[in-house]
C-alpha cells in the first residue's frame, strides 16, 4: 500500500500544480502542462497562447512562478519552459476558456457555441463536440451539444487521438460547465488504409512469392524475363537509333528545302533572261510582220484588179 499511496500523492501534487498554473496564467491562454523528472531536477513545459505575459518584464513573473512551485508544491529544482501554441484554435483547453469567457461577458450560449465550433472546424479539425451544461436560460439545468465532423467516443482511437478541454463560466444564476472534444487533423484512424501499386515482378524480386509460383507464372506468360543488359547501357541502342533516324530526317529535310529553294530561283532567273532576250526579237518580228502585211495587201488588190481586167478583156 505504501507504493500506491506514493503514486496517489504524486498525482495529487501534479493536479494541484496544474490548477495553480491555470489560475495564474489564465489571461495568457493556458493550453497544457507537461511535467518530466530529470536527474538535474523537474522540467515543467508550459504551453500558452501568449508567452510574453507569462515571462513578464525582465522575467519577473516566471521567477515568481518558479519560486512558488519549489516552495509550495515541493518540486526539486523546477525549471519552467514556456512554449507558444502555434495553432490555438485546435487546443481544446484554450478554446474552452475562451468560450467560458464569452458566456461570462453575456453572449448567448447558442451564438457562442456555434462561433467556437466554426473556428475549430475552420482550423482543420476532423471533428469537434462542444457540451455546455448549467443554468443557461432559466432556473432549470440544461445541457446543450454542438457537434461537427467525426468524433470517436471509445476504443483505442479515442484514447490515442481525442483531445479534451474543460472550463467553468461563473454567472449570477450559477456556474456553467464547458467541455470541448477535438479530433485533430493528423489523427489517423484504423480504417484509413493506403494501397501501394505492387506488380508481380516486384513480388518475385523481393522473394515474397515462392519459386514454384514464379515458375508457373513465367510458363503462363504472366512474368516476362528481363533482358540482361550491361550496367549503364540500358536504353542506349534505342536512343541511338532514334537519334540517327532524327538526324536522317533532319538532313533530308534540309537538302529538300535547299533544292526546293534553289530550283525556283534558277527557273525564275532563266525565265526572266529568256523574257528579256525574246522581248526585242518579238518586237522586231511583230514590226516586220506589220510591214509585210502592209506591203502584201496592195499587191493582192492589184492582182484582183488584174484578174478583173483579164476577165473583162477575155469576155470582150
Amino acid at each position: 500500500m505504501a507504493a500506491e499511496r506514493k503514486f496517489v500523492k504524486e498525482n495529487l501534487r501534479r493536479v494541484l500544480l496544474k490548477e495553480y498554473l491555470l489560475k495564474e496564467t489564465e489571461r495568457a491562454g493556458f493550453g497544457g502542462l507537461n511535467i518530466v523528472r530529470t536527474p538535474l531536477g523537474t522540467s515543467i513545459s508550459l504551453i500558452v497562447e501568449r508567452p510574453g505575459m507569462v515571462i513578464g518584464r525582465k522575467g519577473q513573473f516566471i521567477k515568481k512562478l518558479t519560486h512558488e512551485v519549489e516552495s509550495r508544491f515541493k518540486f526539486e529544482n523546477p525549471q519552467i519552459d514556456v512554449q507558444q501554441d502555434r495553432n490555438p484554435n485546435l487546443n481544446p483547453m484554450i478554446m474552452a476558456q475562451k468560450l467560458a469567457n464569452a458566456l461570462e461577458r453575456g453572449w448567448h450560449y447558442r451564438r457562442a457555441g456555434h462561433s467556437t465550433l466554426r473556428r475549430i472546424m475552420d482550423a482543420g479539425a476532423k471533428g469537434c463536440l462542444i457540451i455546455v451544461a448549467g443554468k443557461l436560460t432559466g432556473q432549470r439545468h440544461r445541457t446543450e451539444k454542438f457537434k461537427a465532423g467525426h468524433i470517436k467516443f471509445c476504443g483505442e482511437p479515442a484514447e490515442k487521438h481525442i483531445l479534451r478541454g474543460r472550463a467553468i463560466a461563473k454567472k449570477k444564476l450559477g456556474v456553467i460547465g464547458v467541455t470541448i472534444i477535438i479530433m485533430p487533423p493528423d489523427a489517423r484512424l484504423p480504417d484509413e488504409v493506403t494501397l501501394k501499386d505492387v506488380t508481380l515482378e516486384d513480388l518475385a524480386e523481393k522473394g515474397v512469392l515462392p519459386e514454384e509460383t514464379i515458375e508457373e507464372l513465367r510458363k503462363a506468360g504472366v512474368l516476362k524475363e528481363k533482358a540482361e543488359t550491361p550496367e549503364g547501357e540500358e536504353g542506349e541502342p534505342e536512343r541511338k537509333e532514334e537519334e540517327t533516324g532524327k538526324e536522317e530526317v533532319s538532313v533530308g529535310g534540309e537538302e529538300g528545302e535547299k533544292d526546293a529553294g534553289a530550283k525556283p530561283s534558277e527557273e525564275a532567273v532563266e525565265s526572266s533572261g529568256k523574257g528579256k532576250e525574246d522581248s526585242p526579237k518579238d518586237s522586231d518580228q511583230d514590226s516586220k510582220a506589220g510591214v509585210d502585211e502592209s506591203t502584201t495587201s496592195p499587191s493582192e488588190g492589184e492582182k484582183v484588179e488584174e484578174v478583173k481586167d483579164d476577165g473583162t478583156s477575155e469576155s470582150g
